[in-house]
Protein backbone atom coordinates (compact mmCIF):
# COMPACT_ATOMS: atom_id res chain seq x y z
CA UNK A 1 0.00 0.00 0.00
CA UNK A 2 1.34 3.13 -1.10
CA UNK A 3 2.33 5.60 1.80
CA UNK A 4 0.46 8.87 2.15
CA UNK A 5 3.15 11.63 1.78
CA UNK A 6 2.46 15.17 2.38
CA UNK A 7 5.47 17.85 0.96
CA UNK A 8 5.45 21.37 2.48
CA UNK A 9 6.31 24.94 1.05
CA UNK A 10 5.25 28.03 1.40
CA UNK A 11 4.84 28.54 -2.20
CA UNK A 12 5.96 26.89 -5.51
CA UNK A 13 7.84 29.82 -6.94
CA UNK A 14 11.52 30.54 -8.51
CA UNK A 15 13.67 29.20 -6.26
CA UNK A 16 15.97 25.75 -5.83
CA UNK A 17 13.79 24.30 -3.33
CA UNK A 18 10.74 24.71 -5.54
CA UNK A 19 12.18 23.42 -8.43
CA UNK A 20 13.59 19.94 -6.15
CA UNK A 21 9.72 19.72 -5.05
CA UNK A 22 8.61 19.75 -8.39
CA UNK A 23 11.33 17.27 -9.13
CA UNK A 24 9.66 15.14 -6.62
CA UNK A 25 6.48 15.26 -7.21
CA UNK A 26 7.19 14.36 -11.06
CA UNK A 27 9.86 11.59 -10.29
CA UNK A 28 8.56 9.81 -6.81
CA UNK A 29 7.00 6.22 -7.36
CA UNK A 30 3.06 6.08 -7.12
CA UNK A 31 3.13 2.57 -6.40
CA UNK A 32 5.17 3.39 -2.86
CA UNK A 33 3.81 6.99 -2.66
CA UNK A 34 0.08 9.02 -2.83
CA UNK A 35 1.29 12.61 -3.30
CA UNK A 36 0.22 15.83 -2.31
CA UNK A 37 1.75 19.44 -1.82
CA UNK A 38 0.50 21.77 0.92
CA UNK A 39 1.12 25.11 0.27
CA UNK A 40 1.36 27.96 2.70
CA UNK A 41 -0.12 30.26 0.05
CA UNK A 42 -1.09 29.24 -3.74
CA UNK A 43 1.31 31.61 -5.32
CA UNK A 44 4.91 30.54 -7.96
CA UNK A 45 5.77 30.54 -11.54
CA UNK A 46 5.95 26.62 -11.15
CA UNK A 47 2.05 25.72 -10.08
CA UNK A 48 1.61 25.05 -13.47
CA UNK A 49 3.58 22.07 -13.77
CA UNK A 50 2.64 20.05 -10.76
CA UNK A 51 1.71 16.91 -12.26
CA UNK A 52 -2.22 16.54 -12.65
CA UNK A 53 -2.37 13.53 -9.93
CA UNK A 54 -1.05 15.25 -7.30
CA UNK A 55 -3.53 16.65 -4.42
CA UNK A 56 -2.77 20.14 -3.57
CA UNK A 57 -3.92 21.92 0.09
CA UNK A 58 -3.54 25.97 0.30
CA UNK A 59 -3.76 26.49 4.06
CA UNK A 60 -4.36 29.97 3.62
CA UNK A 61 -2.00 31.74 6.23
CA UNK A 62 -0.26 34.76 5.87
CA UNK A 63 3.65 33.58 6.52
CA UNK A 64 5.02 30.68 8.14
CA UNK A 65 4.70 32.23 11.59
CA UNK A 66 0.91 31.73 11.70
CA UNK A 67 1.00 28.46 8.92
CA UNK A 68 1.23 25.73 12.03
CA UNK A 69 -2.29 25.92 13.12
CA UNK A 70 -3.99 25.34 9.93
CA UNK A 71 -1.72 22.75 8.92
CA UNK A 72 -1.89 20.92 12.27
CA UNK A 73 -5.69 20.84 11.20
CA UNK A 74 -5.23 19.22 7.74
CA UNK A 75 -2.75 16.43 9.08
CA UNK A 76 -5.27 15.65 11.83
CA UNK A 77 -8.53 15.65 8.88
CA UNK A 78 -6.13 13.64 6.37
CA UNK A 79 -3.60 11.70 8.37
CA UNK A 80 -0.43 10.97 6.23
CA UNK A 81 1.64 9.25 7.13
CA UNK A 82 4.66 11.05 6.25
CA UNK A 83 5.13 14.68 6.13
CA UNK A 84 8.30 16.37 4.35
CA UNK A 85 9.76 20.16 4.57
CA UNK A 86 12.12 20.53 2.16
CA UNK A 87 13.12 23.86 3.57
CA UNK A 88 11.23 27.05 4.43
CA UNK A 89 8.80 25.52 6.37
CA UNK A 90 10.70 23.31 8.89
CA UNK A 91 9.74 25.19 12.17
CA UNK A 92 5.90 25.46 11.94
CA UNK A 93 6.26 21.92 10.78
CA UNK A 94 7.28 20.49 13.79
CA UNK A 95 5.22 22.59 15.92
CA UNK A 96 1.95 21.12 13.88
CA UNK A 97 3.36 17.50 14.43
CA UNK A 98 3.21 18.07 18.03
CA UNK A 99 -0.24 19.51 17.37
CA UNK A 100 -2.04 17.13 15.30
CA UNK A 101 -1.03 14.34 17.81
CA UNK A 102 -1.71 11.69 15.17
CA UNK A 103 1.15 9.17 14.07
CA UNK A 104 3.44 10.45 11.64
CA UNK A 105 7.05 10.51 10.27
CA UNK A 106 8.43 13.72 10.14
CA UNK A 107 11.15 14.44 7.48
CA UNK A 108 13.05 18.03 7.71
CA UNK A 109 15.40 19.03 4.77
CA UNK A 110 18.21 21.94 5.65
CA UNK A 111 18.91 23.91 2.10
CA UNK A 112 21.29 26.79 3.00
CA UNK A 113 24.12 27.34 6.01
CA UNK A 114 22.49 28.70 9.14
CA UNK A 115 24.43 31.78 10.05
CA UNK A 116 26.01 34.21 7.53
CA UNK A 117 26.57 38.21 7.16
CA UNK A 118 23.95 40.62 8.15
CA UNK A 119 22.19 37.94 10.80
CA UNK A 120 18.71 39.55 11.61
CA UNK A 121 16.98 39.54 15.14
CA UNK A 122 14.25 37.31 13.01
CA UNK A 123 17.12 35.15 11.64
CA UNK A 124 18.59 35.28 15.33
CA UNK A 125 15.21 33.77 16.30
CA UNK A 126 14.69 31.09 13.89
CA UNK A 127 18.12 29.57 14.40
CA UNK A 128 17.18 29.39 18.03
CA UNK A 129 13.84 27.85 17.07
CA UNK A 130 15.71 25.03 14.74
CA UNK A 131 17.93 24.19 17.34
CA UNK A 132 14.93 23.85 19.66
CA UNK A 133 13.03 21.91 17.17
CA UNK A 134 15.22 19.67 14.67
CA UNK A 135 15.84 17.35 17.32
CA UNK A 136 11.74 16.39 17.36
CA UNK A 137 12.11 15.33 13.62
CA UNK A 138 12.14 11.46 12.54
CA UNK A 139 14.46 12.29 9.67
CA UNK A 140 17.05 15.23 8.93
CA UNK A 141 18.76 15.78 5.70
CA UNK A 142 20.74 18.39 4.38
CA UNK A 143 21.87 19.10 0.99
CA UNK A 144 25.45 19.44 1.05
CA UNK A 145 28.11 18.35 3.45
CA UNK A 146 28.58 21.89 4.20
CA UNK A 147 25.68 22.28 5.47
CA UNK A 148 25.34 19.26 7.22
CA UNK A 149 28.45 20.54 9.26
CA UNK A 150 27.07 23.92 9.81
CA UNK A 151 23.46 22.36 11.29
CA UNK A 152 26.35 20.34 13.10
CA UNK A 153 27.86 23.52 14.38
CA UNK A 154 24.62 25.86 14.69
CA UNK A 155 22.39 23.14 16.21
CA UNK A 156 24.75 21.19 17.81
CA UNK A 157 22.88 17.91 16.45
CA UNK A 158 25.01 14.22 16.42
CA UNK A 159 26.70 14.21 12.48
CA UNK A 160 24.82 10.80 12.52
CA UNK A 161 21.26 11.82 12.48
CA UNK A 162 21.70 14.03 9.31
CA UNK A 163 21.83 12.27 5.95
CA UNK A 164 23.45 14.40 3.01
CA UNK A 165 21.07 14.30 0.08
CA UNK A 166 22.61 16.15 -2.95
CA UNK A 167 19.42 17.86 -5.23
CA UNK A 168 18.21 16.39 -7.81
CA UNK A 169 19.46 18.54 -10.94
CA UNK A 170 21.07 16.53 -14.08
CA UNK A 171 17.92 14.51 -15.90
CA UNK A 172 17.35 14.13 -19.80
CA UNK A 173 14.78 16.98 -19.94
CA UNK A 174 17.58 19.39 -19.35
CA UNK A 175 18.82 18.98 -22.44
CA UNK A 176 16.20 19.35 -24.51
CA UNK A 177 15.01 22.60 -23.12
CA UNK A 178 18.49 23.85 -23.58
CA UNK A 179 17.89 23.30 -26.85
CA UNK A 180 14.95 25.76 -27.33
CA UNK A 181 15.27 29.41 -29.14
CA UNK A 182 15.62 33.08 -27.49
CA UNK A 183 14.44 35.57 -29.62
CA UNK A 184 16.52 38.15 -27.78
CA UNK A 185 19.18 39.25 -30.48
CA UNK A 186 22.14 39.28 -28.23
CA UNK A 187 22.02 35.75 -28.52
CA UNK A 188 22.40 35.63 -31.76
CA UNK A 189 25.63 38.34 -32.77
CA UNK A 190 29.65 37.84 -32.08
CA UNK A 191 29.58 39.15 -28.73
CA UNK A 192 30.23 37.16 -25.29
CA UNK A 193 27.56 37.27 -23.17
CA UNK A 194 28.26 36.79 -19.10
CA UNK A 195 25.29 35.24 -18.01
CA UNK A 196 24.17 34.88 -13.66
CA UNK A 197 20.90 33.35 -12.72
CA UNK A 198 18.83 33.73 -9.16
CA UNK A 199 16.83 35.79 -6.97
CA UNK A 200 17.46 39.78 -7.44
CA UNK A 201 18.73 39.50 -3.52
CA UNK A 202 21.14 40.22 -1.46
CA UNK A 203 22.55 36.76 -1.36
CA UNK A 204 23.09 36.09 -4.74
CA UNK A 205 25.11 39.10 -4.73
CA UNK A 206 24.82 40.60 -8.34
CA UNK A 207 26.29 43.87 -7.24
CA UNK A 208 29.53 41.98 -7.33
CA UNK A 209 29.02 40.82 -10.75
CA UNK A 210 27.54 43.92 -12.28
CA UNK A 211 30.93 46.03 -11.04
CA UNK A 212 33.17 43.19 -12.17
CA UNK A 213 31.63 43.21 -15.76
CA UNK A 214 31.91 46.85 -16.13
CA UNK A 215 35.30 46.20 -15.48
CA UNK A 216 35.64 43.70 -18.07
CA UNK A 217 33.17 45.98 -20.44
CA UNK A 218 35.83 48.81 -20.59
CA UNK A 219 38.22 46.33 -21.89
CA UNK A 220 36.17 44.54 -24.35
CA UNK A 221 32.76 44.00 -25.86
CA UNK A 222 30.64 42.01 -23.90
CA UNK A 223 27.36 41.71 -22.59
CA UNK A 224 25.71 40.79 -18.98
CA UNK A 225 21.97 38.34 -18.40
CA UNK A 226 20.72 38.44 -15.24
CA UNK A 227 18.20 36.19 -15.55
CA UNK A 228 15.55 36.30 -12.23
CA UNK A 229 13.57 38.14 -10.49
CA UNK A 230 13.15 39.78 -7.05
CA UNK A 231 13.33 43.33 -4.91
CA UNK A 232 16.68 44.53 -5.96
CA UNK A 233 16.10 44.77 -9.39
CA UNK A 234 15.68 48.86 -9.81
CA UNK A 235 18.74 48.63 -7.17
CA UNK A 236 20.80 46.56 -9.90
CA UNK A 237 19.66 48.84 -12.91
CA UNK A 238 20.53 52.08 -11.14
CA UNK A 239 23.90 50.74 -10.72
CA UNK A 240 24.43 49.57 -14.16
CA UNK A 241 23.61 52.92 -14.85
CA UNK A 242 26.32 54.26 -12.83
CA UNK A 243 29.07 52.12 -13.93
CA UNK A 244 28.05 52.99 -17.54
CA UNK A 245 27.18 49.58 -18.59
CA UNK A 246 23.29 49.80 -18.62
CA UNK A 247 22.93 49.59 -22.27
CA UNK A 248 25.14 46.09 -22.14
CA UNK A 249 22.83 44.64 -18.89
CA UNK A 250 19.47 42.60 -19.57
CA UNK A 251 17.50 42.09 -16.82
CA UNK A 252 14.64 39.69 -18.53
CA UNK A 253 12.99 38.38 -15.13
CA UNK A 254 11.92 34.88 -14.30
CA UNK A 255 11.92 32.40 -17.16
CA UNK A 256 11.21 28.45 -16.09
CA UNK A 257 13.15 27.63 -18.76
CA UNK A 258 17.21 28.79 -17.70
CA UNK A 259 18.89 26.52 -19.54
CA UNK A 260 18.61 27.63 -23.17
CA UNK A 261 20.03 31.02 -22.03
CA UNK A 262 23.05 28.73 -20.02
CA UNK A 263 23.70 26.77 -23.18
CA UNK A 264 24.44 29.60 -25.16
CA UNK A 265 26.06 31.90 -22.58
CA UNK A 266 29.81 31.90 -22.38
CA UNK A 267 30.70 32.18 -18.92
CA UNK A 268 28.29 31.57 -16.00
CA UNK A 269 29.12 33.78 -13.16
CA UNK A 270 27.82 32.41 -9.45
CA UNK A 271 28.35 35.21 -7.14
CA UNK A 272 26.47 34.51 -4.24
CA UNK A 273 27.60 35.21 -0.46
CA UNK A 274 26.29 32.08 0.60
CA UNK A 275 24.05 28.93 -0.61
CA UNK A 276 23.13 24.98 0.46
CA UNK A 277 24.24 23.80 -3.07
CA UNK A 278 23.44 26.27 -5.87
CA UNK A 279 21.61 24.19 -8.49
CA UNK A 280 21.78 26.99 -11.25
CA UNK A 281 25.80 26.20 -11.00
CA UNK A 282 25.38 22.37 -11.60
CA UNK A 283 22.41 23.46 -14.10
CA UNK A 284 24.71 25.89 -16.24
CA UNK A 285 27.96 22.55 -15.84
CA UNK A 286 25.19 20.09 -17.42
CA UNK A 287 24.42 22.58 -20.09
CA UNK A 288 28.31 22.63 -21.24
CA UNK A 289 29.12 25.97 -19.63
CA UNK A 290 32.32 27.51 -18.75
CA UNK A 291 31.39 28.40 -14.89
CA UNK A 292 33.00 30.94 -12.35
CA UNK A 293 31.91 31.02 -8.97
CA UNK A 294 33.15 32.23 -5.39
CA UNK A 295 34.04 29.99 -2.96
CA UNK A 296 30.99 30.90 -0.68
CA UNK A 297 29.67 28.75 2.51
CA UNK A 298 28.40 26.09 1.25
CA UNK A 299 28.23 23.79 -1.73
CA UNK A 300 30.67 25.68 -4.75
CA UNK A 301 33.80 23.41 -3.59
CA UNK A 302 31.54 20.25 -4.10
CA UNK A 303 30.64 20.93 -6.82
CA UNK A 304 33.69 22.30 -8.77
CA UNK A 305 37.57 20.95 -8.94
CA UNK A 306 39.01 24.25 -9.32
CA UNK A 307 41.04 24.35 -12.61
CA UNK A 308 39.57 21.09 -13.68
CA UNK A 309 35.31 21.80 -14.03
CA UNK A 310 35.25 25.12 -13.10
CA UNK A 311 36.68 28.14 -11.45
CA UNK A 312 36.47 29.50 -7.49
CA UNK A 313 37.21 32.68 -6.57
CA UNK A 314 36.92 34.44 -2.79
CA UNK A 315 33.66 35.79 -1.88
CA UNK A 316 33.16 39.57 -2.42
CA UNK A 317 36.13 39.85 -4.86
CA UNK A 318 35.82 42.07 -7.87
CA UNK A 319 39.50 41.75 -8.77
CA UNK A 320 39.31 38.28 -8.97
CA UNK A 321 36.46 38.11 -10.59
CA UNK A 322 37.15 40.42 -13.41
CA UNK A 323 40.74 38.90 -13.81
CA UNK A 324 39.01 35.13 -14.20
CA UNK A 325 36.06 36.34 -16.83
CA UNK A 326 39.00 38.03 -19.38
CA UNK A 327 41.11 35.21 -18.82
CA UNK A 328 38.02 32.60 -19.97
CA UNK A 329 37.38 35.26 -22.52
CA UNK A 330 41.15 35.37 -24.10
CA UNK A 331 41.50 31.63 -23.86
CA UNK A 332 38.76 30.02 -25.92
CA UNK A 333 40.39 26.53 -25.38
CA UNK A 334 40.47 26.49 -21.64
CA UNK A 335 36.90 27.87 -21.53
CA UNK A 336 36.13 25.16 -24.33
CA UNK A 337 37.53 22.62 -22.35
CA UNK A 338 36.49 23.70 -18.81
CA UNK A 339 32.71 23.35 -20.17
CA UNK A 340 33.47 19.72 -21.21
CA UNK A 341 34.84 19.00 -18.24
CA UNK A 342 32.24 20.48 -16.10
CA UNK A 343 29.19 18.98 -18.31
CA UNK A 344 30.79 15.51 -17.24
CA UNK A 345 31.51 15.86 -13.62
CA UNK A 346 27.68 17.60 -13.39
CA UNK A 347 26.44 13.80 -14.16
CA UNK A 348 27.52 13.32 -10.37
CA UNK A 349 23.91 15.46 -9.69
CA UNK A 350 21.85 12.98 -11.86
CA UNK A 351 18.09 13.04 -11.03
CA UNK A 352 17.88 9.32 -10.89
CA UNK A 353 19.66 8.16 -7.86
CA UNK A 354 18.84 10.73 -5.51
CA UNK A 355 15.29 10.19 -6.33
CA UNK A 356 16.20 6.97 -5.33
CA UNK A 357 17.57 8.45 -1.89
CA UNK A 358 14.51 10.13 -1.22
CA UNK A 359 12.65 7.30 -1.84
CA UNK A 360 14.55 5.31 1.16
CA UNK A 361 14.37 8.24 3.91
CA UNK A 362 10.62 9.14 3.32
CA UNK A 363 9.44 5.72 2.91
CA UNK A 364 11.57 3.98 5.68
CA UNK A 365 9.57 3.29 9.10
CA UNK A 366 12.68 3.71 11.69
CA UNK A 367 13.05 6.72 13.57
CA UNK A 368 15.94 8.47 12.37
CA UNK A 369 18.42 7.33 9.24
CA UNK A 370 21.62 7.25 11.00
CA UNK A 371 24.20 6.80 8.07
CA UNK A 372 25.18 9.65 5.67
CA UNK A 373 24.79 8.77 1.90
CA UNK A 374 26.03 10.71 -0.87
CA UNK A 375 24.15 11.26 -3.98
CA UNK A 376 26.71 9.78 -6.57
CA UNK A 377 30.25 9.09 -6.46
Amino acid sequence: MASKLFILRPTLGQGGAERVTLTLLQKLDRRQFDLSLVLVRREGELLADVPDDVTVHVLGARNLWTCWWPLARLLRHEKPDVLFSPGGTNVPAVLAKWLARIPLRLVLSERNVLHHSKLTLKRRLMVWWQRLLYPYADGLTAVSEGVKQDMVEKLHLPPARIQVIYNPIVDDSLATLAQEPIDHPWFHEDVPIVLGVGRLVVQKNFALLIRAFAQVRAQRPARLVILGAGPLHQELLVLAQELNVADDLWLPGFDKNPFKYMARADIFVLSSLHEGLPGALIQAMACGTAVISTDCPAGPNEIITPEQDGILIPVNDVAALVEQINRLLDNPELRQWLARQGQQSSQRFAVNPVIAQYTQVLGQSSAVAVNTVHAVH
